[in-house]
């Protein structure tokens, strides 16, 4: 069961699988039809490459604020942008396409979710898509295979970064073969990725983790280009135009790392009065 709020008013989703036993709420701001959506989840990871990667969507695409998420489990910040206050776990969508028809929704987080809330997220995050309609679930992600790269700054590069696709379902394989995404034969996938992957084959439902080489040290705008090109090939069919994200790389990565550290003070601050106060 997890607990959807519509402007205030709580409504209870249950489904034949759902297990997040309302430690998540799925707070919905406006009246969304979204049957048919593509769903990108960016929450951050290696090389912060899914949260850099939905917060450019999310820009570059015009999406609207239509939900965010909330939980006891979540960091307790507020992501100020401009004046205005955000929830750490934000959820947009819109139109896209040729013809402004078809559905993207972007779940958009700063922060890295600890290994203790992994399951129960991914089960709601399913939950909701599914209780939505949605067809499929694109999540991007940093994969550390970057080998020699040390905790340096990042430079100017020009090397093409690689990227590499799992799917859950043959159905979502043969997309990635028809788009000439090369397939990830063999390895892991850790995270939130991983876990909705396996949700994905639990419940027959399309999810595929594109897979972007990232440096594990620092934020990797540049690897963050590669997985959205990819993510251009499976559902925008449109070409987007990168070079903003690489031209500004230096400064979304200067961003996210101020973000990841006050949260990371946030958190341990929280800590310090637990142990004080406990």
């Amino acid at each position: 069961m997890i607990t959807i709020r519509v402007m205030g008013r709580l409504i209870n989703s249950a489904t034949p699988i759902s297990k997040a036993m309302n430690d998540f709420d799925i707070i919905e701001l406006r009246r969304s039809n979204l049957r048919g959506a593509t769903v990108i989840e960016g929450f951050s990871s290696i090389g912060l490459v899914g949260s850099i990667t939905a917060n450019y969507l999310v820009n570059l695409l015009d999406l609207d604020l239509i939900a965010v998420i909330d939980s006891p489990y979540l960091p307790s910040v507020s992501i100020v942008r401009d004046g205005v206050p955000y929830s750490p776990v934000r959820v947009y969508a819109g139109m896209i396409g040729e013809k402004g028809t078809d559905k993207i929704v972007v779940i958009v987080s700063e922060f890295e979710p600890p290994q203790e809330i992994l399951r129960p997220l991914a089960w709601t995050i399913m939950d909701w898509v599914e209780a939505k309609g949605c067809r499929m679930v694109i999540s991007p992600e940093g994969l550390a295979n970057r080998a020699g790269d040390e905790a340096e700054e990042p430079e100017e590069e020009t090397t093409e970064f690689k990227v590499y696709a799992v799917a859950s379902t043959p159905r979502a394989r043969n997309l990635l073969v028809k788009n000439n995404i090369p397939i990830f034969e063999n390895g892991v996938v850790v995270g939130l990725a991983g876990v909705l992957l396996n949700e994905g084959a639990n419940r027959n439902f399309d999810v595929v983790s594109i897979l972007s080489e990232a440096h594990s040290d620092y934020p990797d705008a540049r690897a963050a280009a590669a997985a959205t090109e990819a993510i251009d090939k499976l559902l925008l069919h449109t070409r987007l135009d990168t070079q903003p994200l690489l031209e500004e790389a230096g400064l979304i990565e200067e961003a996210l790392k101020e973000i990841k550290k006050k949260t990371g003070e946030s958190e341990e601050l929280a800590k310090k009065r637990s142990i004080m106060y406990g």
